[in-house]
């Protein structure tokens, strides 16, 4: 029931002197003869009377307490197990009939009064009517199902939820972990009894291999019921096998490993499918194979590390560079090791030129490879011939050298030096450096400034050279095998110092990026069961991202099936969503014309076509029964959906009142406005049509 009540902000006592006001008001006014009748008259001092009386009454600042109250009824959602297993390992009529009884429990709740919902898996749409509902998830989260429903109904009535599974979970947390505020009634479905069967349980790979190298792959076989059978285990690449072998399941053992080893051939993504062949009396042949989807990358960047002479930096160069497992190096010192031909990506050059022979082996083959390379120059390095190589830099100096320490160009953005750059680089003792004058290229950036004591210069440290679509980098210090030890020795590592350099090492061996339009897959793995999304950026002539852009998105997969796609991109970077695909792997195209030129894009990714529901064939009522006690009820069976309606009834269910307050000053009620105003003129017009004012 709705109530209000008036408040006043003084003392109710105060309202008998605003009637008194009124009272005065009203008889000084009507007390003298007037010309009309006596009952108008005391009808005029009324209405006077009330007018008065209620102004002065509002200067008390009243206040209108309003509390309104609502019933809600209380609420039974139905949670539905739509996953595939359901349907693949339950008996379908047995299924069918607890749907159909599960409807008609849910229309005699509402005939008693109590609300009903119903909640699927994932995104899927709930039917209207159970009889109605499909099972086609791919994958079982019963605690993300339980828990949103928690969520939905957080502020509302909710009674119980009554939960239609088999139990299997292969995705989330088990549900028996969380706690829920409401009580689950669970309807167990599916098969309690082991099926026969051989399943490709999991496999073991590195998602990413050298090209090349061989690289071990592992198949793990679950069996039931084939103790002691020779089954037939094959590996394909494409579709095509590559390698087969025969294992026998042995007894008391339903886990074996199938190892095999492979051959990384070609680039990209490859996709290999390991199968045991189906046996007699298999419950299904669904879980018999799975697949991997591998990329096979170049081999580790190879690194030529040159030196004039022996130094404690070209130990502190290497480790730094094979800090990232992705690098190898190979040593040339002229009369020390041999220069190996190999074909390297890049090469860093200490001190050379320098002004001893020997060095011009590595200086020939950075030149007939056209290799990008770090120059490190030092004491012993040929000025002269350094500045011949035109790597960016010309360096002016009478043979003398300075002590200096590095500092950080804010400017520059080409690639991220680590968080502690800043602190750390302030630690490193000072370094050698040539003294004099430095002249850069307009090509050439400077990556870190020199710093003599605690004055900023602005002469060059390390400077980075981009030409056509190679780069050259120099280093003007000797010594810097200090900065490693000391911020070792200092912090237990030496991230700042590894990371500038394997960054200087992983710009040089990138070519530069021209591209003015970037089209790729939010991820690089999906599962059959993900929507892809995909984004896009756009630049114009001096590389600046450009927005609106109209893009045509074209998806193929291995058999050479296409789909296209029309989006534009935006500042959000909401891209375009395709939608699910089949399991497999993909390349794309996309393709814009941004300002009158063509600008295209390509690659790849994976789709892993998962079958976790056809994985466990035997349902967990035991997990279900552990949920019902938890939260006050018992494990339900198709057969007991009646005894379900008694014990949700009896449940006594109440609903809930709830109430809404709200406290509002009565002056800003607007009727009571038109109300004082309708008075005020009616006592107007009446005095002014009896001949008064």
């Amino acid at each position: 029931m709705d109530s209000f009540r008036l408040i006043t902000t003084y003392s109710p006592w105060l309202i008998l002197a605003c009637l008194a006001v009124g009272a005065l008001y009203a008889w000084l006014l009507y007390s003298k003869r007037m010309p009309w009748s006596k009952g108008i008259n005391y009808t005029l001092a009324a209405v006077r009377f009330v007018v008065v009386s209620f102004l002065c009454f509002l200067l008390l600042g009243p206040l209108v307490r309003y509390v309104k109250n609502s019933t809600q009824a209380p609420t039974i959602v139905f949670a539905m197990d739509n996953s595939q297993s359901v349907a693949l390992f339950s008996d379908s009529v047995q299924l069918q009939q607890a749907q159909q009884a599960l409807q008609s429990l849910r229309d005699k709740l509402q005939e008693q009064g109590i609300q009903t919902e119903v909640r699927v898996l994932g995104a899927s749409d709930a039917p209207q009517n159970l009889s109605d509902l499909k099972y086609e998830a791919e994958s079982t989260n019963l605690s993300e199902l339980l828990r949103n429903v928690q969520l939905d109904f957080e502020q509302q009535n909710l009674a119980g939820v009554v939960l239609l599974t088999d139990g299997i979970v292969n995705q989330g947390t088990s549900p028996t972990y969380s706690n829920y505020s409401y009580t689950i009634y669970p309807v167990a479905v599916g098969d309690t009894v082991p099926k026969k069967d051989i399943v490709m349980a999991s496999m073991r790979y590195n998602k990413v291999n050298y090209s090349g190298n061989r690289f071990p792959l592992e198949a793990e076989l679950q069996q039931q019921g084939f103790d002691g059978r020779t089954v037939t285990v094959q590996l394909k690449e494409n579709k095509k096998v590559i390698d087969r072998k025969t294992v026998t399941l042995k007894a008391g053992q339903p886990l074996q490993q199938v190892p095999f080893q492979v051959m990384a051939s070609g680039l990209g993504k490859r996709h290999y499918e390991v199968e045991v062949l189906p046996q007699q009396g298999e419950f299904t042949e669904l879980n018999n194979s799975r697949s991997a989807y591998i990329d096979v990358v170049k081999g580790k960047i190879k690194v030529l590390v040159a030196a004039a002479s022996p130094h404690p930096d070209i130990k502190a160069l290497r480790a730094a560079i094979e800090s990232n497992e992705n690098y190898e190096t190979e040593l040339f010192i002229p009369g020390l090791t041999t220069l190996k031909q190999q074909d390297y990506d890049v090469a860093v050059l200490h001190q050379l030129p320098g002004r001893t022979a020997g060095g011009d082996a590595a200086l020939n083959l950075v030149r007939q490879k056209n290799l990008p390379a770090l120059y490190i120059v030092g004491p012993q390095s040929d000025i002269g011939n350094f500045n011949r190589l035109n790597v960016g830099i010309r360096i002016n100096t009478p043979g003398q050298s300075d002590e200096v320490t590095s500092v950080i160009n804010p400017n520059f953005s080409t690639f991220k030096v680590a968080e502690e750059a800043t602190e750390r680089l302030q630690q490193y003792p000072p370094a050698t450096v040539p003294y004099g004058d430095y002249q850069l290229t307009p090509n050439t950036e400077t990556v870190l400034y020199q710093q003599v004591g605690r004055v900023r210069t602005n002469k060059p440290l390390l400077t980075v050279q981009t030409v056509g679509d190679r780069r050259n980098a120099a280093l003007l210090a000797s010594g810097t095998w200090q900065w490693r030890l000391t911020e070792t020795a200092t912090h237990e590592n030496a991230a700042v110092y590894d990371k500038l350099i394997t960054n200087l090492v992983q710009l040089l061996t990138a070519p530069r990026n021209k591209k003015r339009l970037n089209v790729y897959p939010q991820l690089n793995e999906y599962s059959n069961s993900d929507e892809i999304r995909f984004s896009a950026e756009a630049y114009n002539e001096a590389l600046e991202p450009i927005y609106g852009q109209n893009i045509t998105l074209k998806i193929r997969d291995a058999e050479g099936a296409e789909k296209s796609f029309e989006f534009a991109n935006g500042e959000n970077q909401s891209g375009v969503n395709i939608g699910t695909l089949p399991g497999g792997r993909y390349t794309y195209n996309a393709s814009a014309r941004i300002n009158g030129s063509l600008q295209q894009d390509k690659g790849e990714f994976v789709v892993e076509e998962q079958q976790l529901e056809a994985l466990h064939a035997v349902a967990d009522h035991n997990l279900l029964y552990q949920l019902g006690t938890n939260t006050g009820s018992k494990l339900y069976y198709p057969a007991q959906l009646q005894q379900l309606e008694q014990d949700i009834l009896q449940a006594e269910h109440k609903d809930l009142i709830y109430s809404t307050e709200s406290l509002n000053d009565l002056v800003d009620l607007k009727w009571l406005f038109f109300v004082i105003l309708a008075l005020v003129c009616s006592e107007w017009f009446v005095r002014k049509y009896n001949g008064s004012y």
